[in-house]
């Protein structure tokens, strides 16, 4: 066992433990409970608490939540419309989301899918530089729709 001074204080029994953790004021805290014989320490909790949470959230800080993006078009977009959209995948895709990418189809519409899968390929083309697709274009029920990760910085 070491002290809160850092001398070495060896095995003892947990009442002379707990005698010299209220001498000092401080905590007696199991740090291996299971082990044989149990390895305490003596130390402020308290402060100890204090500074795990405060490591916790300097790491929550710096962890980056991926968002996935959604993008919407029908297939009889035009073309402005379509470029529109393609520039707001590449900002997302930038940004370091996924973008999922939707073509609805409606009524009629259900007759051509393959109209839509041409366009989704064409999106996918237009985005390759920052983007790879991590799934290919798949049609369930009125909805087909691609996704499409950012690529990792070389």
């Amino acid at each position: 066992m070491i002290g809160a001074e850092g001398d070495q204080l060896g095995i003892m029994s947990s009442e002379a433990a707990l005698a010299l953790a209220e001498e000092k004021e401080l905590d007696l805290v199991k740090i291996a409970p299971n082990a044989v014989p149990p390895v305490c320490k003596i130390m402020d909790y308290g402060k100890f608490r204090f500074e795990q949470l405060k490591k916790e959230k300097e790491s929550k800080k710096n962890q980056k939540v991926v968002e996935v993006k959604e993008i919407r078009m029908s297939p009889s977009i035009d073309t402005n419309d379509f470029n529109t959209k393609v520039k707001n995948a590449q900002k997302f895709l930038k940004d370091g989301n996924r973008v999922k990418v939707t073509v609805r189809f409606r009524g009629r519409e259900m007759a051509h899918t393959s109209l839509g899968e041409q366009l989704l390929k064409q999106f996918g083309a237009d985005c390759e530089e920052l983007a790879t697709v991590a799934k290919p274009a798949k049609l369930e029920g009125r909805n087909m729709s691609m996704f499409l990760s950012p690529k990792n910085p070389k």
